[in-house]
C-alpha cells in the first residue's frame, strides 16, 4: 500500500500544474483574501470645506481640509457631486477615507509642476528616491478608496508628458544611485531632473478600493501600487494615450485583484514589477498573488511582467481577457541579467485577441543589456490554457532564456492563431509541452493520393 500511495504521488508530481488545478487554488485564495477598503458610514459633501465645481476655483485647500476632516473623525466619504473640480496640487489622502466621484464629477488637475512640490517620499521606474508628488498619494494608509463614475483629468498633455524627452540624465542618476546604495536621503530630484510623477500612487498601503472612474492625461503611469497588500481595481475605464500612461502598476505588492476593466492606454495595461537591481533585492519583496480577469485590453501590451522585478514576482493568473483595439503584444514577461529575481507559477487562462505583433513572449534578454552581468533570472512554471489571437504580425509563441537560466516547465494548451507570420521561437528552455494547438490554419483531413501524384513523383525520380 505504502509502495501505491507513493507511486501515484510521484504521478502527480509528474503532472502539469494545471493537471492537479493549482490555478484553481490561487483564484479561489485570492478571492477569499482580498476585500479592498472599510468605506466610513460618515458622509460629508466637498462643498462644505469651500470647494466650487466651476472649473475655475483651486479646490486644492478644500480637498485639504476634508483630509485632515476625515482624519480627525476616524474616517469619512467626501462626495464630489457633479462639477469641474479644478485643482492646483495634489491630493494626500489620509487612512479611512473614500473619495466618492459621482456620474459628472471631474478633477481637473492644473499640471504646473511647481504645484507637486514639496517633494514626497516615492518610486520611480523601480528605484526609491525623492520627487513630484503625484497627483492622488497615499503613504502608510488603511483603508483607502476612491470610488463613483466620474473622472480624474491629468491635464498633462503639455507639461510632464513634453518631459520625456529630458529625463534622461535625471533617469542614469536615478539609476546610478540605486546601484551603489545611495542613503534615500540622497535621492533628491524632483525640479532639474523631469522626472514625470504618476497620477494615482498607493504606497505602502492596506486595504484599497479603486472602482469605476475614469482616467486621462496622466503624467506618467495611472494607478501606480507601490508595497501595498490587499487592493480590488474593479471597473476603471481609460482614455490615457500620453507617453508611458500605464493603466495599472503593480509593484512589490501582494493580495491585488483587477477586475472588469476598460483600458485605452498608451502603454501596458497591467505591469507587474519588483524593483530595480539593487533596490529589489534590497527590498527583497515580490509581487504574488495577482488575479486579472474579465478585462478588455487595448494598448501597448495587455499583461506585462518586468522589466523592474528583481525581487521577483509569483503566483499571477490572467483569465477571461479579451481585446477592445490593438495590442502589440497579449502577454509579455522580460527580464535580463542585470534584474535577477524570478517569475514564476504564471496563468493564463481564456484569453482572446485581435492583431498583435506577437501573442506570448518571455525574454531573459529584454533590450539585449546585462549579457555580461550574473544577475540571470529564474523563469518557471508558466501554464497557458486557452489563448488566441485573429493574426500575428511577428511571432506568436516566444520563450527566449539564456544558457545560464533556461525557462523551464512551460505547458502550452488550447492555443489558437488564424493568420501568422512565425508560429514559434524557443531557445535555452527545457520541458515545454504543447496540446492542441495550431499557429496559422488548422490542418483537415489528408487527401489521398491520386494518379497526378504518382505522375509527379515518377517525373521527379526521373
Amino acid at each position: 500500500m505504502q509502495r501505491l500511495k507513493s507511486l501515484l504521488m510521484l504521478m502527480v508530481l509528474a503532472m502539469p500544474l494545471w493537471a492537479v488545478g493549482e490555478q484553481d487554488l490561487l483564484r479561489d485564495k485570492i478571492l477569499a483574501e482580498v476585500t479592498g477598503a472599510t468605506i466610513s458610514d460618515r458622509v460629508v459633501g466637498i462643498e462644505k470645506f469651500g470647494a466650487r465645481g466651476d472649473g475655475r476655483k483651486d479646490c486644492k485647500p478644500a480637498f485639504d481640509k476634508a483630509m485632515k476632516y476625515a482624519q480627525r473623525k476616524g474616517g469619512a466619504r467626501v462626495v464630489v457631486p457633479k462639477g469641474v473640480w479644478r485643482l492646483c496640487g495634489p491630493i494626500h489622502l489620509v487612512s479611512n477615507v473614500c473619495l466618492d466621484l459621482q456620474e459628472g464629477a471631474v478633477l481637473s488637475f492644473d499640471a504646473t509642476p511647481h504645484y507637486y512640490l514639496p517633494m514626497v517620499e516615492t518610486s520611480w521606474e523601480g528605484t526609491f528616491l525623492w520627487n513630484y508628488s503625484p497627483f492622488i498619494y497615499g503613504h502608510n494608509l488603511h483603508d483607502v478608496a476612491i470610488i463613483g463614475k466620474g473622472v480624474i483629468d491629468g491635464n498633462s498633455a503639455d507639461t510632464f508628458s513634453a518631459w520625456h524627452s529630458q529625463q534622461k540624465a535625471g533617469r542614469q542618476l536615478s539609476r546610478d544611485m540605486n546601484h551603489r546604495g545611495a542613503p534615500l536621503a540622497e535621492r533628491r530630484f524632483g525640479e532639474g531632473h523631469y522626472l514625470r510623477p504618476q497620477l494615482i500612487q498607493l504606497y505602502g498601503c492596506q486595504r484599497v478600493t479603486l472602482e469605476d472612474f475614469f482616467m486621462q492625461e496622466a503624467p506618467f503611469w495611472c494607478v501606480h501600487l507601490l508595497c501595498s497588500e490587499n487592493v480590488v481595481c474593479r471597473g476603471l475605464r481609460y482614455d490615457a494615450k500620453l507617453t508611458n500612461n500605464d493603466g495599472i502598476d503593480v509593484e512589490s505588492s501582494c493580495n491585488v485583484l483587477i477586475e472588469d476593466i476598460h483600458f485605452n492606454n498608451g502603454d501596458d495595461n497591467v505591469a507587474i514589477k519588483s524593483g530595480r537591481d539593487n533596490d529589489g533585492w534590497t527590498l527583497a519583496s515580490p509581487s504574488a498573488n495577482i488575479l486579472m480577469r474579465r478585462c478588455h485590453l487595448k494598448g501597448l501590451h495587455g499583461l506585462v511582467i518586468g522589466s523592474e522585478m528583481s525581487a521577483g514576482v509569483e503566483n499571477v493568473l490572467m483569465e477571461d481577457c479579451d481585446f477592445a483595439g490593438y495590442c502589440k503584444r497579449g502577454v509579455y514577461v522580460k527580464t535580463n541579467p542585470d534584474r535577477g529575481g524570478f517569475v514564476r507559477n504564471l496563468y493564463i487562462n481564456n484569453v482572446r485577441l485581435g492583431e498583435v505583433l506577437d501573442l506570448f513572449y518571455v525574454t531573459s534578454q529584454y533590450a539585449g543589456e546585462g549579457l555580461d552581468n550574473h544577475h540571470f533570472t529564474t523563469v518557471e512554471n508558466i501554464q497557458v490554457n486557452g489563448l488566441s489571437a485573429d493574426k500575428v504580425n511577428g511571432t506568436a509563441l516566444v520563450l527566449q532564456g539564456t544558457p545560464q537560466k533556461p525557462i523551464k516547465n512551460v505547458s502550452f494548451r488550447n492555443v489558437s492563431v488564424g493568420e501568422v507570420q512565425n508560429g514559434l521561437s524557443f531557445e535555452h528552455t527545457e520541458a515545454v509541452t504543447m496540446e492542441n494547438c495550431f499557429l496559422g490554419p488548422r490542418v483537415g483531413v489528408p487527401s489521398q493520393a491520386s494518379a497526378k501524384d504518382g505522375l509527379f513523383v515518377n517525373d521527379r525520380a526521373k
